[in-house]
């Protein structure tokens, strides 16, 4: 007999199959008109200027747009779906009329999450792949890089989604959150630049986490503070967002 939690995962899997080749677009048509338009052409412009960040731009910018995508899907997956969740389809009230309990369905959900942001990462990578920007045999680990990224986004929201009052919230976190940490958290230029305030809520963020693995494993360099410190802090992420999302789940279906 199946896991409790593979039967909810089961029934987000039924439900991306009626809406999965939308998400071919945006896995594989977007990264790279966005590789074009920043890696190439105004990668162009910064390496003839410049060498500070001493490889080409266009391989610089690739690993850390792969974090970046892994952060937005998971934001996305986990907020307007989780909200619908609770108040539009309710569709957690009705497993929870079922054997599942809260966990099956928080798990069974943040699970295909990351298969999304593992799928969306993956595809990323097949372009970069492309475009010749992975260096080493170690880029082969950055979807294990992103789906860590992505739980650790993820996780936190699906706990704040739970709470939302309205979906207008979710607005809100896209500009004071998501936004800000795609532009500030190492994405397109390093953040030992920015001052020191901006730059402790980057090492704060997951998303400059993710950013220094996946560039260290598609240029095969060493990362800032180290691989195991870089995991480290995205599994607290993971850890307390769980937490969170498990006990806001649990006041809105009960015990």
């Amino acid at each position: 007999m199946a896991h409790p939690t593979a039967l909810a995962l089961e029934f987000h899997l039924v439900a991306y199959k009626r809406t999965w080749r939308s998400s071919v677009f945006s896995s594989f048509a977007l990264p790279a008109m966005f590789l074009v338009a920043m890696g190439i052409t105004v990668g162009h412009y910064i390496d003839e200027r410049s060498t500070s960040i001493g490889v080409p731009y266009l391989d610089y910018l690739g690993p850390g747009l792969l974090a970046a995508t892994a952060l937005q899907v998971a934001v996305g997956d986990s907020t307007w779906p989780v909200y619908g969740g609770f108040h539009w389809t309710r569709v957690y009230h009705a497993m929870r009329a079922s054997p599942l309990t809260v966990g099956d369905v928080l798990r069974g959900h943040l699970a295909f999450v990351l298969l999304r942001v593992a799928l969306s990462s993956a595809g990323f990578l097949v372009v970069l792949l492309l475009f010749g920007a992975l260096h080493s045999w170690w880029a082969l680990t950055t979807p294990l890089v992103a789906v860590l990224v992505g739980a650790a986004c993820a996780a936190p929201c699906f706990g704040f989604a739970a709470r939302a009052s309205s979906d207008g919230a979710f607005a809100v976190l896209f500009r004071v959150a998501v936004v800000p940490m795609t532009l500030f958290a190492g994405v397109f230029f390093p953040v030992e630049g920015l001052p020191w305030a901006a730059r402790l809520l980057a090492y704060v963020s997951p998303l400059w986490h993710g950013v220094e693995l996946s560039r260290a494993a598609t240029l095969g360099t060493t990362t800032a503070w180290g691989v195991p410190a870089h995991a480290a802090v995205l599994a607290v992420w993971c850890a307390v967002g769980y937490v969170l999302a498990l006990r806001s789940f649990t006041r809105k279906l009960g015990d």
